[in-house]
């Protein structure tokens, strides 16, 4: 009777742990916040609460170094199955599972996506686990050995079915901005940051499938792909078809928040 079963009621996160460092843990923990709000679950737990069970989670895998953490909260379970819903006590799922260690050259050569329109709801803000669109556009891009399934609505790129997306123009970088059309990503805010640490001028702008296609580089950001070039769509080569200069500076810069 759990809704989160019933009915993908609840809102998930994924923690990047490297070691014992969680990468933007007070990022992650507001976007769980901001996600438990905008559809009404009172946080059963403090800020220092998550923290304290995170960290206990991570202790007990002795297995894998680097981590991710997936922690769901679901509305809870109720007595029989119905739409509405009264006061209920929130269901905790937390697991641990290994992030998959990418040495950089293995990336230069980037990574295949394919297009699609985005059909989702659109309130795809919210890191809610009611994410049928998301795995089947995810399966569609694994039938045709492709990395990712980049969205677009009305001809705009929003972002991808796990991941977010930034292109490369003239050594600026482009990015959808922030609203109910994308998943307002950490990996994506860490890679602005090191982009502007390097001086690399960063816009949050909407751009075209078109644009797309004509881009100096394309990146996706996730917390377990973290910055993966991309150098192939819908089986036409991105530029020279290998990751780009600014993809190289801004993924280093990534690589020290691990340390």
């Amino acid at each position: 009777m759990d809704r989160g079963f019933l009915f993908g009621d609840g809102i998930y996160e994924v923690f990047p742990v490297y070691g014992n460092r969680i990468i933007g843990l007070d990022s992650h923990l507001n976007r769980l916040q901001d996600g438990l709000d905008a559809i009404n679950i009172k946080n059963p737990h403090s800020k220092d609460e998550w923290i304290e069970l995170i960290n206990k989670v991570i202790s007990l895998n002795t297995k894998n170094k680097n981590q991710a953490i997936y922690l769901q909260i679901s509305r809870g379970c109720d007595e029989n199955r119905k739409h509405t819903y009264g006061e209920l006590k929130p269901t905790i799922y937390i697991q641990s599972s290994a992030i998959e260690s990418r040495e950089k050259d293995s990336l230069k050569s980037g990574k295949s996506a394919i297009t699609r329109e985005d059909i989702r709801w659109l309130k795809s803000y919210t890191k809610a686990t009611s994410l049928l669109a998301n795995t089947l556009y995810a399966q569609e891009a694994k039938e045709n050995n492709a990395e990712e399934t980049i969205l677009y609505r009305d001809g705009i790129i929003t972002e991808a079915s796990s991941s977010n997306v930034l292109i490369v123009k003239d050594m600026c970088i482009f990015t959808h901005p922030k609203g109910s059309n994308i998943l307002p990503g950490i990996t994506r805010d860490k890679a602005i940051e090191c982009a502007k640490v390097n001086d690399i001028n960063v816009i949050e702008s909407s751009f075209t499938k078109e644009q797309l296609m004509d881009a100096d580089e394309v990146w996706i950001t996730s917390s377990t792909r973290e910055i993966l070039p991309i150098t192939s769509i819908d089986g036409i080569q991105i530029s020279s078809g290998y990751a780009g200069p600014i993809w190289s500076l801004v993924y280093d810069q990534y690589q020290s928040l691990k340390f």
